[in-house]
């Protein structure tokens, strides 16, 4: 059996990914879309069809946990001001409809990062996530947990992620690495966003760390029933904004053992 339980047919899977993971809030399950922030033709953030969004996503695609301002949702090309106003409105809209509203807060400024996280806390965040700061790279573990755990400590209250994507930021620090004795430096410390395709990486990540029952939230959407096969316990990603009911088949054809179905739908 699988370490999570599938939701029914044509339900919202929200009870998917369950962990008995100790978490300061709600525990994130299920798939969890990555949004992207909607612009007018003018290129200003279009606030008005966020409501309808969110919606599309509970009511369409059975998807009802969300990562706000990350790479689908172009959060570092955005200003401090317009990642705050995007933050509020999904929390805004989001409240009573989805269970979790995880707000990507990384940026190159430490400063800037603790200002977001903040601001995350402020509004009502279920979670916040960061990525390590890709200009001035950190060049081992210790500098960056350094930088996350400076963060992390300015929203306390709040689980934090660590957003792992080597491809984007260049930083090349292993998973596995960093996840070593994270939670000693970073308490509110729940899991991370793999958003690598080292599915060696990711399974160590897994298989070292089963004691503390993190999030392992797999990022690569294409590479999901390979990663589900390595421990998987969560989902983030772009394509569940409009295939999210698609790969809730595949999650429930995956418990069943059913892999021939869950293969058709994953390709």
């Amino acid at each position: 059996m699988l370490p999570f339980r599938v939701g029914e047919p044509d339900k919202p899977a929200q009870d998917f990914f369950s962990s008995s993971m100790a978490s300061p809030k709600k525990k994130l399950q299920g798939l969890v879309a990555a949004t992207i922030t909607p612009m007018t033709e003018h290129g200003e953030i279009n606030f008005s069809v966020i409501g309808r969004y969110v919606d599309y996503l509970v009511e369409e695609q059975g998807v009802k946990n969300i990562f706000v301002n990350g790479t689908t949702g172009e959060g570092l090309s955005l200003s401090i001001s317009e990642r705050c106003r995007v933050a509020e409105e999904w929390v805004t809209e989001g409240r009573n409809k989805l269970d979790q509203i995880v707000i990507h807060v990384g940026a190159l400024s430490l400063k800037e990062s603790q200002e977001l996280a903040q601001h995350a806390a402020k509004i009502g965040a279920d979670g916040i996530a960061v990525i390590a700061p890709f200009f001035l790279q950190p060049w081992n573990k210790d500098v960056l947990i350094n930088f996350l755990k400076e963060v992390a400590a300015a929203a306390p209250a709040l689980p934090f992620y660590y957003y792992h994507i080597p491809a984007l930021t260049g930083v090349k620090i292993r998973a596995e690495e960093l996840l070593d004795g994270i939670q000693d430096k970073i308490p509110t410390f729940q899991g991370l966003k793999f958003s690598d395709t080292d599915l060696l990486d990711f399974g160590q990540c897994v298989d070292q760390n089963r004691q503390q029952q993190f999030a392992f939230l797999f990022g690569v959407d294409e590479q999901l029933l390979s990663a589900l096969v390595m421990g998987a316990t969560g989902a983030v990603g772009s394509t569940y904004n409009y295939l999210g009911k698609k790969t809730n088949q595949m999650l429930e054809a995956f418990e069943r053992k059913d892999f021939s179905s869950a293969l058709n739908h994953q390709v």
